[in-house]
């Protein structure tokens, strides 16, 4: 007779287990119904050893048609001829190359010395280190059109880095590379991959992620500081790594991942901060300025009070869209208590949380209440929920609403000079599907926090996959008397909900 299955053999996977989207997912299971059902116990592994069309290699091959797709929709727009808002009567505009002109690097100015750059340091070194040389050409060769040189540059590179950023998750996710589909298969992918540089901090911010994996916390903190100052949110990731390292003990291996993040920081920015101080300070100083943007909870705000204040008075959303301060401290603020609340999440959950669920909930409440939510945002949300969530039936409808206010948007933008394209009132529907998507998105990942037995993740690896040195480390002592404390509360109110009379009276002892 065998012996006995311990608890711990039962939740460990085995090492070379596979898993297969449909037998981990309802929504995949039920579409493979049409093809046969999912794939037999018994069948032959698809990445058997000898095998060329691994499923690592067939999804970076449908990223990289994805890629390809999403720069043959932008052509139409890459000899910067927009006439006639060809930019949006065709989906194709993009930053990339607006900015190439707005920011002179036609003329060959340096970012930041010759003219201010709205984006952080590491974005400004990026858009330079491509804009200088395709002038350079374009002063030797005059007749060839420096902005489609630049924006294919730019897209190349870009390209790239989304390779890269999806090698990381397949990293990641070794026995459940099916989840990186969900990347590489995107439309949102498709409609923005190069619409600003985005995927330039999306890829250091893998890395980073990957490196805490490894159990590199100063080269983690290094390369999200970098990812930092290219774009804000991947410094959020340290707050996640905060929590964790609290709830179990690891304070010094968070501080190394913080010294380097900070180093990395204060390295990209310090020469231009010294510099050129006052082009540094313009991203800050458009942050601070910026009002209501497009399709943000303010905005849906704001046209809520327009339609319920029809008799001339002033709304709470208006009064914030002009005053600019008091929106500022107000959506600091939301965001401050989210983090909070994602924070005491962490540390009552009854089991320690996954690093990309916590990063994934705390650049969502920025997302969801900051006054600017750009179109390409999209791809933030992108890779942390692959690694937070790899549920295809809950992305696929957030997708569609993110398509759904991509579509609109642009039609927005047509009528915003003349006649209307659209009601107002479809583009604001399409922002609050948008943000109620997210908003749904956030549920299910703190469902799962919550109930960790619904984890599809935590059913194929014993521990978070990207927890690195956390990953298997007990809980701190006072993390279990506060969970121990926090249910007996549960409990106590539970009784006294329903039994008030009972709840009066002293509890036995026993």
């Amino acid at each position: 007779m065998s012996a006995p299955t311990s608890a711990t053999d039962r939740t460990e996977p085995e090492t070379d287990r596979t898993e297969s989207p449909a037998a981990s997912d309802g929504f995949v299971r039920g579409l493979a119904q049409a093809i046969g059902g999912p794939i037999g116990e018994h069948a032959a592994a698809p990445s058997r050893p000898g095998r060329f069309w691994t499923a690592q290699r067939i999804i970076l091959a449908l990223l990289c048609f994805t890629l390809a797709a999403s720069w043959v929709q932008k052509s139409p727009c890459q000899d910067g001829n927009w006439q006639e808002n060809v930019q949006y009567t065709r989906f194709c505009y993009t930053d990339v190359l607006a900015l190439y002109y707005a920011e002179g690097l036609n003329e060959g100015k340096v970012p930041y010395r010759d003219h201010p750059v709205e984006y952080p340091v590491v974005t400004g070194y990026f858009m330079g280190a491509l804009g200088l040389p395709v002038h350079a050409l374009g002063e030797r060769y005059p007749e060839i059109n420096q902005g489609t040189w630049f924006y294919n540059a730019n897209a190349l590179v870009l390209s790239i880095l989304a390779v890269a950023a999806v090698a990381v998750l397949l990293a990641l996710r070794r026995r459940r590379p099916w989840d990186a589909a969900i990347f590489a298969l995107s439309p949102a992918l498709f409609v923005t991959a190069t619409v600003n540089w985005d995927l330039l901090a999306i890829a250091l911010a893998m890395f980073g992620v990957f490196a805490w994996a490894r159990s590199k916390p100063l080269v983690a903190g290094l390369l999200l500081g970098l990812g930092g100052a290219a774009k804000l949110w991947p410094l959020f990731i340290l707050g996640p790594l905060f929590v964790l390292a609290l709830r179990s003990q690891r304070i010094r291996t968070f501080l190394l991942a913080l010294g380097g993040a900070v180093f990395a920081w204060i390295a990209t920015n310090l020469p231009v901060a010294i510099l050129y101080r006052e082009s540094w300070n313009r991203f800050f100083e458009l942050n601070d300025t910026r009002p209501i943007d497009w399709g943000t909870l303010w905005y849906i705000g704001r046209y809520l009070d327009g339609k319920w204040n029809t008799g001339g008075g002033q709304g709470p959303f208006q009064w914030l869209s002009d005053n600019v301060p008091a929106l500022n401290n107000l959506t600091y603020g939301l965001t401050i208590l989210a983090c909070a609340a994602i924070g005491l999440l962490c540390l009552l959950a009854p089991r320690r949380p996954r690093l990309a669920q916590l990063a994934f909930l705390v650049v969502a409440a920025f997302l969801i209440f900051s006054k600017v939510w750009s179109q390409q945002y999209v791809l933030w949300l992108l890779p942390l929920i692959v690694l937070a969530r790899p549920r295809w039936g809950a992305i696929i409808a957030w997708t569609v609403a993110e398509i759904g206010y991509f579509t609109a948007f642009y039609a927005e933008l047509l009528g915003a000079g003349g006649k209307p394209v659209i009601p107002e009132g479809t583009f604001v529907l399409a922002s609050t599907l948008r943000l109620l998507t997210v908003m749904i998105l956030c549920a299910l990942v703190i469902r799962e926090i919550w109930r960790p037995e619904l984890d599809a993740v935590r059913d194929t690896y014993a521990d978070d996959p990207d927890g690195g040195v956390i990953s298997g480390a007990p809980d701190a002592p006072w993390i279990t008397k506060l969970r121990h404390t926090f249910r007996a509360d549960r409990r106590d109110a539970g009784a006294a909900s329903k039994d008030p009379a009972q709840s009066e009276e002293p509890a036995p002892v026993s």
